[in-house]
């Protein structure tokens, strides 16, 4: 695919972006907003994601539809500032409703965003979108994880939002439609993300993926490459399959390329689905073929329906005027236009520490570098780990979480930062700009470290760095809702806690009882490979997992093992 640098992909998309369609659209922090002003009093609906996934999730912006959207790096959660820069730009003291797939980094930074517009005063609540049938079972409906039927839910909020009901109808109406959207999807080659080599999962010559996710999670399963008729029954049956009980028979459909499946191929499909549902009863309510939710370059094919009743097909038909999608006449580009305030930057001033916190300082600011440049070399191995049943974006994750804690790091530490500070200063960085399940995990356990190390030590021993690594895996802890087992960097992190306190019990000094417990922390997260994930997004594929270490655990243990130098 084309690019000029992996790093920089989300932002070169975005300029041009807007570039394109600036009758739409204006860049805001952490995203894109609307470029016209919305309604008096009409609520904020704002989606987001990781990149990759155009139309979605910034390409439905504009009446009817979204009014801004966070955006992610490829196929990462956008981090807790980029949702509070985009919400505070479009609220407009009516309150704001944030939406997204329910992925556990979305799940996080959306959710601590969401509080945190609430301790500001502003009415703000979240939801998270479950359409995908084979990312779990009916009796763990609430695992499911959002596809391409996030698109009729997001019709449906920003729809309702548009035609100015009350927050709470808001949240009812949006409920409805996800338990009323299913999505079923067929996968026929992998996606490759910007920079890399190879596709993030490969399917065997004549075979398909049968239910991969939307970033390149494998699926549930392989089958024989069917007929394009085999394929469509295999959609519809499993959609099919969970009607509701007051089933109207009228229905909205989407057929999805996913992002390199030709439109020829898809209304191949097509002719069979029509018939497959007119022939189960069913009336097709403005059905749409083409691309709505795709995966960089992924050729697959998903099937999404909503179960309609008056009030949905309402919603479903409303007009809409975005820069990807339209019903009805263009609104947008005689809207009066909106005016963003520019955000300014406050200069960060520090406490002068103690003298051992200032020598404590600089040796971190080191192992930093040291851990960014171990983190670099091993990218591609990480991506490798992480693709055999996840998305295969934790190398990538890492590389900029760790670029940008240390440079965060050693420019808090030049203006004259000590050490608590410089792990809390590296800690936001991380979170703020490598988003994703593992950034804001990363970021909030080194600012809990760097609160228990503080600027005014008189010394730094085993013990004080036994604390504030207990500190930071109890952060995880409450964040993530994974626990010891579950196959995660805290089967590294955890463990290695435990031994550097056993280590500082005994009297060792804190470079013995690192090395020490580094040891065990790389012992333990090799022993992963004998787990299976019961978290995130590896989950649903969590047999194929056996035999391979989980990725976090992996790099969490080379983070360890830098902290201390080689000579």
């Amino acid at each position: 695919m084309l690019f000029n640098d992996p790093k920089t992909f989300r932002e070169d998309m975005l300029k041009g972006y807007v570039a394109a369609y600036p009758d739409y659209v204006v860049e805001v922090p952490g995203g894109v907003a609307r470029a016209t002003k919305m309604p008096e009093g009409k609520i904020a609906v704002i989606n987001g994601g990781g990149s990759g996934h155009y139309p979605a999730f910034c390409g439905i912006i504009g009446d009817g539809f979204m009014d801004a959207t966070v955006v992610g790096n490829v196929f990462t959660s956008p981090s807790t500032e980029d949702v509070l820069g985009v919400a505070r730009s479009v609220e407009q003291g009516t309150g704001v409703f944030i939406v997204g797939g329910n992925y556990a980094g979305d799940k996080m930074n959306f959710n601590m965003a969401r509080d945190r517009l609430i301790e500001d005063g502003i009415d703000a609540r979240s939801f998270f979108i479950t359409d995908d049938v084979a990312s779990a079972t009916t009796d763990e409906i609430e695992k499911r994880r959002g596809n391409v039927g996030t698109f009729m839910v997001f019709k449906a909020a920003g729809a309702a939002a548009a035609a100015g009901v009350s927050f709470d109808d808001l949240v009812r109406i949006t409920t409805k439609a996800n338990d009323r959207t299913r999505t079923m999807s067929v996968g026929f080659r992998g996606c490759t993300l910007p920079g890399a080599d190879e596709p993030l999962f490969h399917v065997p010559h004549g075979k398909m993926e049968i239910g991969q996710g939307i970033h390149g999670e494998p699926g549930v399963g392989e089958g024989d490459l069917a007929s394009a008729a085999e394929v469509a029954e295999l959609l519809v049956d499993r959609v099919l399959a969970e009607a509701p009980a007051d089933d109207s028979k009228r229905i909205a459909v989407i057929l999805d390329g996913l992002g390199s499946t030709k439109y020829e191929e898809l209304f191949v499909v097509w002719g069979t689905v029509r018939q497959l549902l007119e022939d189960k009863g069913y009336t097709l309510v403005e059905p749409l073929v083409g691309e709505f939710v795709t995966s960089l370059d992924m050729e697959g094919i998903a099937l999404a329906v909503e179960y309609l009743d008056d009030e949905l097909e309402t919603y479903w038909s409303a007009p809409c005027d975005t820069a990807s999608f339209r019903k009805g006449a263009s609104s947008m580009a005689s809207g009066e236009r909106k005016v963003y305030a520019e955000l300014t930057e406050q200069a960060d001033t520090f406490e002068k520490g103690s003298e051992a916190s200032e020598k404590a300082a600089d040796y971190i600011v080191d192992a930093f570098a040291r851990m960014q440049t171990a983190i670099a070399d091993a990218e591609e191995e990480l991506a490798k780990i992480d693709g055999v049943a996840g998305d295969g974006d934790h190398g990538r994750g890492m590389v900029k979480g760790s670029t940008f804690a240390a440079e965060a790091a050693k420019d808090a530490r030049e203006k004259g930062a000590a050490a608590g500070s410089v792990l809390k200063e590296a800690g936001r960085a991380w979170a703020a700009k490598a988003g994703g399940t593992s950034g804001v995990l990363w970021g909030s356990a080194l600012e809990a470290a760097g609160a228990v190390v503080g600027d005014q030590a008189d010394a730094y021993d085993a013990q004080v760095a036994a604390d504030a690594v207990k500190a930071a895996y109890e952060k995880m802890l409450s964040l993530g809702g994974a626990h010891r087992g579950d196959k995660t960097m805290l089967d590294a992190l955890i463990p290695f806690g435990e031994a550097l306190e056993a280590a500082a019990g005994e009297g060792k000094s804190l470079e013995d009882a690192w090395a020490t417990a580094a040891e065990i922390a790389q012992k333990a997260a090799e022993d992963t490979a004998n787990m299976v994930p019961k978290v995130g997004r590896a989950r649903p594929a969590a047999e194929r997992s056996l035999g391979t270490p989980d990725a976090g655990a992996i790099s969490m243990a080379l983070c360890i093992r830098t902290v201390l130098p080689t000579e």
